[in-house]
């Protein structure tokens, strides 16, 4: 199985030290050239972890011949979608709320850096996410307390929130 990256879901996976669990339950973890271009910027939370990480995984993608009507989006998570369509991937990791409607539009398939620690959990990759969640939760990433809830509901944990 495939799986095409965006940004804000590799950065939170990286943040949480989870990004192994990408390659552990995809055969194969692509990036466009953009999205490698926003995580890597020198001074960026994450940019060494996801320069290394990410370095064998890039994909130029040619989006010269697309019109697209996706106002607001920013260029990594365009060519994120591109990319899954170019490469008839299984998934794509994003956690934009508003990108992920509009490629759910698109019939693109979505997980985001919360479903991943949940499919870990599920295929016995861990033995909890409340470690991880209380990283994200502490972190400068923004997750809402009640989708945090949902997910250790969800992992069969008991809220700590």
């Amino acid at each position: 199985m495939i799986i095409v990256a965006d940004s804000s879901a590799l950065v939170a996976l990286s943040t949480c030290n989870a990004l192994e669990f990408l390659t552990q339950l995809y055969e194969d973890v692509k990036v466009p050239q953009a999205v490698y271009d926003e995580v890597t910027v020198s001074g960026k939370p994450e940019a060494h972890s996801l320069a290394k990480f990410l370095e064998k995984r890039i994909v130029t993608v040619d989006s010269s011949q697309f019109v697209l009507a996706a106002g607001g989006l920013g260029r990594g998570e365009i060519e994120a979608m591109l990319l899954y369509k170019n490469l008839a991937a299984d998934y794509l990791l994003i956690d934009d709320r508003r990108a992920r409607a509009l490629a759910e539009s698109n019939e693109i398939r979505c997980v985001g850096a919360l479903g991943i620690l949940l499919l870990a959990k599920h295929n016995r990759l861990l033995d909890q996410i409340t470690p991880f969640i209380e990283v994200l939760q502490n972190s400068t990433l923004h997750y809402s307390k009640n989708l945090l809830e949902k997910t250790l509901q969800l992992a069969g944990e008991r809220p700590y929130l």
